[in-house]
């Protein structure tokens, strides 16, 4: 099972696996080797495909919710029970240890549900508004709907969106990372097994042309992304342009205000596993920790807390040897700038079986200066700048002065304080105690500022509106002896 076997990965479209002649190898972090390859497909064959998911699109949403729903939960049970082998390819082309590529899988079963459970929810609304006269809306899917995933979580991001949208009508063309392919295979075959009609899911692989070929094609209806912010407003404008409907989410910068009063043992295991979970690579990571006060017995905790991880076992690796020399040399300049290196994550040796892997320990950098690359560019690593603040007024200022406003959080023991700043500070997501506050199911995950290019969420009750339309009808059968001027 450990590591997998190399593996060949086609797009699928209309439940058939299609080859091209363009062929990428796809490197695994762990071992710095091809772990398997990729078809990427050309713009032809992208709209060979979006022609063949609108003509399904239409016999599927003619087929009742109860019954579309149906086909998720049983997709349910074969990722259930595939969940260690999908866990260890996830892991093996993304980075993550097994454990955190289970995690963020079952991150996705639970958006699923939701989607599932929509046959009871969402059920639309009537009311009688004047005597004798009716108002109800029902949802109309959108048509052929598209989303661009990202590397660092080739399962749960995806399923943040497939399921609902599918679950509403729509056909949905899904264009995963180009890093992170073979994930996607899986979670079409484990569709295919649970009875989705074929055409209903196209996996589409490739690189800027393959996107912009997905966003130009007119019979694309809605758009959905997860990266940088510079890629996500660059893809939003490209969609909203062309009249069309897109919610692109961004990067982060995400702050943690530390008080002396937060509680020892929450705080560094908070904090310590915030920002070297995932190796730091996902967008609700800690990347700045605003230290006010004397919180050095703090800090201290934190250190103890990401010195004892293990590379390989509990922390996993970078996901390209570019990213990695970008890590190395940002941790040079922020020492150069005046910053004390706690913990240098260079020094970290590598796992005795994966020493040709993409490998960096967890980083601490005290009295990080504002504005400085380490205090405000998303590094996307196990990197922690600490900035000093002499009060909660000067922290919270440096922290709404950052672009991104994706997630923050406070570690204190005071409940004013904490409210104090979930009112004033801007982000999408806050936490108090926790360093890395994601909204559970139906609660919507998306930040502001320059995280966030569109309107609606990505998941939660939001998403319903962004891949379906309401239609309003309203009905009258017989003339009523009380009308007013409704009826």
């Amino acid at each position: 099972m450990w590591p997998p076997s190399s593996m060949d990965v086609m797009n699928y479209i209309k439940g058939e696996w299609v080859k091209t002649n363009n062929v990428k190898p796809v490197m695994s972090p762990y071992s710095g080797e091809v772990c398997g390859n990729v078809h990427f497909a050309n713009s032809e064959l992208v709209d060979q495909a979006i022609d063949a998911a609108e003509l399904a699109q239409k016999q599927w949403e003619q087929i009742p919710l109860k019954a579309r729903t149906q086909v998720l939960l049983s997709f349910r049970e074969e990722l259930l029970k595939n969940l260690e082998e999908i866990s260890h390819i996830i892991a093996f082309e993304s980075g993550k240890t097994p454990a955190e590529a289970n995690a963020g899988l079952m991150k996705g079963i639970e958006v699923l549900e939701y989607a599932a459970s929509l046959q009871n929810a969402d059920v639309g609304g009537k009311l009688e508004v004047s005597r004798g006269v009716f108002c109800e809306y029902r949802r109309k899917a959108l048509g052929v709907v598209a989303s661009i995933t990202p590397f660092n979580f080739p399962a749960m991001v995806p399923m943040w969106s497939i399921p609902t949208s599918i679950a509403l009508g729509n056909a949905y063309i899904w264009k995963p990372s180009e890093k992170t392919p073979l994930t996607a295979k899986f979670i079409a075959d484990a569709f295919d097994r649970a009875g989705l009609p074929k055409g209903v899911l196209t996996v589409l692989h490739g690189q800027k042309d393959v996107v912009e070929s997905i966003i130009d094609n007119p019979k694309t209806k809605a758009l959905a992304f997860v990266g940088s912010s510079p890629v996500a407003k660059a893809l939003y404008q490209r969609a909203t342009n062309l009249g069309k409907r897109a919610l692109c989410l961004g990067g982060a910068k995400n702050h943690i205000i530390l008080l002396p009063d937060a509680d020892l043992e929450v705080t560094g295991q908070g904090i310590s596993d915030s920002f070297t979970g995932c190796a730091g690579q996902r967008c609700m990571a800690a990347s700045v920790l605003l230290a006010v006060g004397d919180v050095d017995k703090h800090i201290e905790r934190i250190r103890e807390r990401a010195s004892s991880q293990k590379l390989g076992e509990t922390m996993g690796a970078i996901i390209t040897k570019d990213q990695l020399e970008f890590l190395h040399q940002a941790i040079g300049r922020a020492e150069e700038e005046g910053a004390k290196i706690v913990l240098d994550g260079r020094k970290a040796s590598p796992p005795k079986n994966f020493a040709g892997g993409f490998w960096i320990g967890p980083t601490i950098l005290d009295h990080v200066k504002p504005g400085s690359e380490a205090a405000s560019k998303e590094l996307f690593g196990p990197i922690l700048s600490i900035v000093r603040c002499e009060n909660l007024s000067e922290a919270l200022k440096i922290q709404n002065s950052s672009p991104y406003g994706n997630a923050a959080s406070i570690f204190t023991s005071s409940g004013p304080l904490a409210e104090r700043v979930a009112q004033n500070t801007e982000c999408g997501m806050f936490g108090v105690n926790i360093g890395v506050p994601v909204p559970r199911e139906p609660f919507s995950f998306a930040g502001v500022k320059e995280s966030k290019f569109g309107h609606g969420e990505i998941t939660g009750e939001g998403s319903l509106d962004f891949w379906s339309d309401k239609r309003k009808i309203t009905t009258k059968w017989e003339m009523q002896n009380d009308s007013n001027w409704m009826s």
